[in-house]
């Protein structure tokens, strides 16, 4: 009988101490810096602005068990190499020359090509995304349909493409993009009928803007937003820039004109946007999230608060290898060990997951239906 009872405390303590155990990896796991599984990547290019980068077999090993899901786009402007701007040096980027950028459709073939190409395992692990079209274009709308009905089967949504960039903008040939072009409106409008997730690059100010004066296209900006109720939007960098740092306002000036925080808080609550999501990619981005211990409480604190509403990307850029790809995610590292578990697993994975779902399953649909 003693030895039966030593037996039943003995299996009694190995089994709290599994359960401890157990419990802990569970923790440990929650935690992104277990290196496994980290984050989906809502904002990554293959191509770079000549169309070069890299095969998307040669992504999959760098994203290796890390990175379980990633967008799939190029870059929709291709840098023009002037000979009488640059002679023999060749420009592989917007700020190396001062020749203009202009779109290149052919992207969007090149990415359905390689993406064809791959597994149906390792196609399940990309989203790719339309952005070969001109936004100031009303056939814009035109090429998107010809690009579904072409590739049928590839495509999650269309993006990430540019209204208002620091110095991109102004060296694109031709009209300027604008809030205010309908053809952008009848492209979120086809978005929303197909079913497609959208990425855009927007910048909330001009760059060296005055920091006690509203944001120059905010107003503009949330206007869009609002006339597109039924697209899934997501707002690339939450509208910063390299140059177009977060708003900051003085104590006399806040209550007339926010700083940054509040006012991504403030459309987070307002209702009429609540098909909007924002991704805080780019290591620009995540530089001015760190910049001080104030300015991480303050991002931990929105993040926490509303952790549904923010999707992790690294915004690279044809990655060399591992280390330049995933230093993005190593910047905010001061951020995901103050999230609660629950924010940094939603962040980090599972609002992409639900929205890019989302956009499989209807944009499919929607190819059964028209495309023959």
């Amino acid at each position: 009988m003693r030895d039966d009872h030593v037996l039943r405390r003995l299996s009694f303590a190995f089994g709290a101490v599994a359960l401890l155990f157990a419990s802990l990896l569970g923790v440990i796991r929650a935690q992104p810096t277990a290196r496994g599984d980290e984050f989906n990547d809502s904002h990554f290019h293959l191509t770079n602005y000549v169309q070069r980068g890299i095969s998307p077999r040669d992504f999959l090993k760098i994203m290796g068990t890390r990175v379980a899901r990633s967008t799939l786009f190029g870059i929709p402007l291709q840098q023009q190499w002037s000979y009488a701007n640059s002679g023999e040096f060749a420009p592989t980027y917007y700020l190396q020359s001062d020749a203009p950028l202009y779109y290149y459709s052919f992207t969007d073939a090149y990415i359905a090509s390689v993406y064809r190409a791959l597994s149906k395992d390792e196609q399940a692990r990309f989203d790719p995304m339309i952005t070969g079209f001109n936004p100031t274009d009303m056939y814009g709308v035109d090429h998107i349909r010809r690009v579904l009905e072409t590739f049928p089967g590839v495509f999650s949504g269309i993006g990430e493409f540019t209204i208002h960039k620091e110095f991109v903008s102004s060296k694109i040939s031709g009209e300027t993009a604008s809030l205010t072009n309908p053809a952008l409106d009848r492209i979120l409008d086809f978005a929303a009928e197909v079913g497609l997730a959208v990425i855009i690059h927007n910048d909330v100010d001009m760059p060296f803007a005055k920091s006690d004066t509203e944001p120059v296209y905010l107003t503009q900006m949330k206007a869009v937003l609002k006339r597109h109720p039924k697209t899934s939007i997501i707002w690339a960098h939450m509208g910063l820039g390299r140059i177009v740092h977060p708003v900051t306002a003085s104590a006399e000036a806040a209550e007339r004109n926010p700083a940054q925080v509040q006012v991504v808080e403030a459309m987070l609550t307002d209702p009429s946007l609540n098909h909007v999501a924002f991704d805080i990619s780019w290591d620009e981005v995540a530089k001015y999230a760190i910049a001080s211990p104030e300015a991480t409480a303050r991002v931990v604190t929105v993040l926490n608060r509303y952790p549904d509403r923010f999707l992790f990307g690294t915004d690279t850029v044809a990655p060399a290898g591992p280390d330049p790809y995933y230093a993005v995610f190593e910047l905010w590292a001061p951020i995901w060990r103050q999230l609660t578990s629950d924010a940094s697993l939603k962040v980090r994975k599972t609002n992409y997951e639900r929205i890019f779902d989302a956009a499989r399953l209807r944009v499919r649909a929607w190819e059964r239906a028209n495309v023959h």
